[in-house]
């Protein structure tokens, strides 16, 4: 029996990435895990065990049909996250889905607007951005502490499995895009995304990449993402007017280090347009790294969903910040297939829905 203000939640998908959810849900002091939906009733089976006995079902339109389901929790492939999404909010739950939130922008619009419509909770599981890390450089960013933000560099490679359906922007950016548009405020928001690729290899998608995108204010975003690194790296540098970031995720010991230092540039008119000058000063501060808890992303996640459910609120990684990150990897896709060329994101529809 559920104690006052627990929730209950169901998994749909017991492959790569449902244990874990399944596992959260069932140690959460917020939640029951009430059941395990996969076709494969063995592997549903041997979740719902390892997560404490829920039940175990096979027919989705069961699982929704059921009414001591809050939430479902939806790890599937990308390509039925639409679908099953849409069903769960019209049979009247909640709902938190996998990276990426669908297989296209327009149908990720249709699961906004669906959830906004009956008034239910729908999130995207970006769960680096529910990392200790990730959170305490939001709070820097959101307090000033770096100043105005100049440019956003990040790094994400290692030698990988090479996809055999999507190529390397789609398997590693969308947790690079996921972070910048969670740190920056109001989202990642680019006038143009510009995608260069390459395919050495000859497997016929692009394993090296980089993205280019300009902000509003004046601000830029880089990104670097490769299959074929002998060496890991996943490091997010944030550079500020008064203060620089750097994001380690392969530092246990300093994930984190603020550096005081940066560059100082004044331009300086005299005589009217004729002369110009500039000053450059170099600032050579103090490097300090904050303390951070030890908590599980996944864990700080599903306890997000049960407080935006209960508060009836939007949760940080809503339906809408799934949809941004999309809108950029659709841009990034148009821009490598015109030789790089930059493209302007798809935003025009989540502007409409937001009216």
């Amino acid at each position: 029996m559920s104690e006052p203000n627990v929730l209950r939640a169901a998994v749909v998908g017991a492959g790569y990435w449902g244990p874990n959810l399944a596992r959260n849900f069932a140690t959460s002091d917020r939640w029951e895990l009430a059941a395990v939906c996969d076709l494969d009733a063995g592997r549903a089976a041997r979740v719902a065990r390892a997560s404490g006995g829920a039940d175990v079902e096979t027919s989705l339109d069961e699982l929704l049909a059921r009414d001591d389901v809050d939430a479902v929790a939806i790890a599937t492939p990308a390509r039925s996250h639409h679908a099953i999404t849409m069903a769960a909010l019209r049979a009247g739950k909640h709902v938190v889905v996998e990276k990426p939130i669908a297989d296209s922008a327009a149908l990720a619009d249709e699961m906004v607007a669906e959830a906004e419509a009956r008034g239910l909770v729908l999130m995207t599981d970006h769960t680096f951005c529910y990392t200790p890390a990730v959170r305490k450089i939001r709070e820097l960013v959101e307090a000033g502490e770096l100043g105005d933000l100049l440019y956003i560099d990040s790094v994400r490679i290692n030698l990988g499995l090479i996809q055999p359906d999507v190529d390397v922007f789609w398997d590693l950016a969308p947790h690079d895009l996921s972070i910048v548009d969670f740190v920056l405020p109001g989202g990642l928001r680019p006038v143009s995304v510009a995608a260069h690729g390459g395919d050495p290899l000859g497997t016929g998608k692009a394993c090296v990449g980089y993205l280019f995108m300009p902000l509003e204010s004046g601000a830029v975003v880089n990104v670097h993402v490769n299959w074929l690194s002998p060496t890991k790296i996943r490091r997010i540098t944030i550079g500020g007017s008064k203060r620089t970031l750097v994001w380690d995720d392969l530092n246990p010991q300093q994930r984190l280090s603020v550096y005081d230092r940066g560059v100082d540039y004044e331009q300086i008119v005299a005589d009217g347009e004729e002369r110009r000058a500039a000053t450059v000063s170099y600032r050579l501060g103090d490097t300090w790294s904050p303390a951070l808890p030890e908590r599980e992303a996944l864990g700080q996640m599903v306890t997000e969903l049960a407080d935006a459910i209960g508060e009836a609120r939007a949760p940080l990684t809503d339906g809408r910040a799934g949809r941004r990150v999309l809108g950029v990897l659709e841009a990034a896709s148009s821009s490598l297939a015109a030789g790089g060329t930059a493209v302007t994101p798809y935003l025009e529809r989540e502007l409409e829905i937001s009216a």
